[in-house]
């Protein structure tokens, strides 16, 4: 494939996409049709996307102009290493929620299956085409395509109240959002009336302006990535919607916000300064906290993955902080190593969070239930979902050998060389940050040992739980694919780490590919052996010896020496369902630790009550104390605004009167 056509061949994806979504149209209620011809057709693209991003990773920008838009406003095109990797990622998960899909999708759950095929697809296309955008208009065109596709994929049962809320809230911060980038790329086009990006990447805004865009593009992209306090759409949206979507959304869509924080701060913004770091070093770690306490506590199986991926998009913007910051200080090796730190998680998360909430997605087809105190046991009905589900939790959780630990081990390796800042405040803090991730990665994994123990593991919780069938082969396809995914990234950390060597040289003018190439594929050492060294194929060798060696001492050396006898079993006979540890149960330690996060409302039962009841509500404090606020000033202004509204043409007419006077007030001064 010569490397000058890579970006052609991505456009040829993106026509198979918006076709496959047409077929989709014409197809609207032939279920059939549309879950076992159309969504696998739609997996094979993605397939091939995520070949031809690892492609475009090696070849050189590349771009191209599409005849599209106004006239005299065309759309331009550009593919490079950062876009490029964006792209594959893409393609990795489409390919494994579009074969999911093909078995998911038995009935259109509110909405036509042949619309849903249509939203979908057009999701992907457009999600591809802000990847390619070199131009303000294209990007803004491709933004606000994804966003309204993404609207009504959430919108797919719109029958329930509480799902048309959801979806509108989402629809609503993220057209919030869609102001602030308007805004910030009329700042980086430096009032040249050029908004395409090569003209933006030539402008030097001083200190100031530069900082003014970095907010905006923070907000901006904060509110599609979840970053606080603009989380607020995610745990609502993501239950909301379908769990295909569910995993498409925290797989890909929060990384575009990712995507776009790269782009503007490392691309078009000229200048790099610590505060910023520092800000987006203070928000990640916050939100990290902030969503994996709110994660273990969670007894709803879609809402507790919903905020574990808050967390872990605040360790992605942990990554990034710290990229700056070293950057700001003209350490580009050390911006490097956090920046592959930040790829790497990109990957890792995009692919284990949509494992599992496709594995939520089987449970809750199977079962019909997703609160967690209603399940339980379900290895014994459903093993190739649990055991999927296993392959992602542990992901989750940041154990050895998979892709989340490489990712946590780097950005751990990121903060070891952090003593070497100029700063000595900065010396001093960010130890404590360190701290603080170790303590959010424990707490991940708390949380990960809850999910998989309370849906997979003990007995059942109700009797229709043991009608439960399993995952579908097409379903099982897209199991297979992401938990294969899952592992390579944590064996091969070596090839991949010099596949990001392309974009952080991109990025930063600097890789840590050279100096990890040096001692083999065998050995991960990002600085030097001297340093920190990780060999994950040693340890997954260890791992099978001691599991061996346990089999052989109990099966082997001393299988028919011992003498078999019923055993007291403390009362185990009498031991049923309502006697297990309960999603409650778990969270209740964190509930009590981190009370002051929590809107905690509790109903006591009274003594002399024939049917005690007990109940424990918490919700979110950012919507007292930010939200409702925000609400009723808005409201207020609006009031304030509606009296200007009187209906009479002579009131209107003294307004322009008004207005006129002081203008020409102004002009004369």
């Amino acid at each position: 494939m010569a490397h000058l056509l890579v970006v052609h061949y991505v456009l040829l994806v993106v026509a198979g996409w918006l076709v496959v979504g047409m077929l989709g149209l014409v197809a609207l209620r032939r279920t059939r049709v549309v879950a076992h011809g159309l969504f696998p057709v739609g997996a094979v693209f993605g397939l091939f996307l995520s070949g031809l991003g690892l492609t475009g990773v090696f070849a050189g920008p590349q771009e191209a102009v599409l005849p599209l838009g106004l006239p005299g406003l065309p759309f331009h095109l550009r593919l490079d290493g950062l876009s490029a990797y964006f792209l594959s990622v893409l393609g990795v998960v489409s390919t494994g929620v579009s074969a999911f899909s093909a078995g998911y999708f038995r009935k259109g759950e509110g909405t036509p299956p042949g619309l849903i095929c249509f939203e979908y697809h057009v999701c992907l296309a457009s999600m591809a085409v802000l990847l390619l955008a070199d131009d303000a208009y294209c990007f803004m065109v491709a933004w606000e395509t994804m966003t309204l596709s993404a609207t009504f994929l959430v919108m797919t049962n719109h029958r329930i109240a509480e799902i048309r809320r959801a979806a509108w809230l989402y629809f609503l911060i993220s057209h919030v959002g869609a102001l602030a980038l308007l805004l910030c790329f009329g700042l980086l086009q430096a009032n040249t009336g050029d908004y395409t990006f090569a003209s933006m990447r030539q402008q030097h805004l001083d200190v100031v302006w530069a900082s003014i865009a970095f907010l905006l593009a923070l907000f901006g992209f904060g509110t599609k990535a979840g970053i606080f306090p603009l989380h607020v759409w995610l745990p609502e949206a993501h239950p909301a919607a379908p769990s295909p979507v569910s995993a498409l959304m925290s797989g890909f869509v929060l990384k575009a916000g990712l995507y776009g924080v790269l782009r503007t701060v490392f691309d078009l913004l000229h200048v790099q300064i610590a505060w910023w770091g520092v800000l987006m070093l203070m928000l990640g770690l916050f939100t990290a906290l902030f969503g994996v306490v709110f994660s273990a506590i969670q007894t709803d199986m879609k809402r507790l993955l919903a905020y574990s991926s808050i967390d872990n998009i605040g360790l992605m913007f942990v990554s990034m902080g710290l990229a700056i910051l070293f950057r700001a200080y003209g350490m580009n090796a050390l911006a490097a190593l956090s920046l592959t730190a930040l790829l790497y998680q990109i990957a890792s998360h995009a692919t284990f969070k949509s494992l599992l909430f496709l594995g939520t997605g089987s449970v809750l087809h199977a079962t019909g239930e997703r609160n967690l105190g209603r399940l339980g046991g379900l290895i014994r009905f459903m093993p190739w979902t649990a055991w999927a589900a296993l392959v992602g939790a542990l992901t989750s959780a940041g154990l050895p050998p998979l892709s989340g630990f490489v990712s946590e081990w780097l950005l751990l390796q990121s903060f070891l060389f952090t003593p070497g800042l100029p700063d000595p405040f900065l010396n001093m803090v960010v130890p404590l940050v360190a701290a603080l991730i170790a303590l959010v990665a424990a707490l991940a994994g708390y949380t990960m040992v809850k999910f998989f123990g309370i849906v997979f593991l003990g007995q059942p919780r109700e009797t229709k739980l043991r009608e439960a069938r399993d995952a579908s082969p097409w379903e099982r396809a897209g199991f297979v694919w992401l938990a294969a995914i899952c592992v390579l990234l944590g064996l091969l950390p070596v090839q991949f780490v010099v596949v990001l060597d392309r974009v952080t040289q991109l990025l930063v003018g600097a890789g840590i590919g050279p100096a990890v190439a040096r001692h083999g594929w065998l050995l991960l050492a990002p600085i030097s052996v001297e340093r920190a060294s990780y060999m994950p194929a040693v340890f997954l060798l260890f791992f099978f010896a001691c599991c061996g060696l346990a089999w052989l001492l109990v099966r082997r050396l001393y299988h028919g020496r011992l003498r078999r006898a019923a055993p007291w079993a403390c009362g185990y006979p009498f031991v049923n369902a309502r006697m297990q540890d309960t999603a409650e149960g778990f969270g209740q330690p964190i509930r009590e630790i981190f009370a002051p996060l929590f809107s905690i409302e509790r109903q006591l039962p009274s003594p002399l009550d024939k049917k005690p009841q007990y109940s424990v509500v918490v919700t979110d404090r950012t919507w007292s104390l930010i939200y409702r606020p925000l609400e009723r000033l808005v409201r207020r202004v609006t009031a304030l605004a509606g009296l200007l509204q009187t209906g009479r043409i002579a009131v209107y007419l003294m307004h322009s009167f008004l207005v006129l006077i002081v203008l020409l007030m102004l002009v004369r001064r």
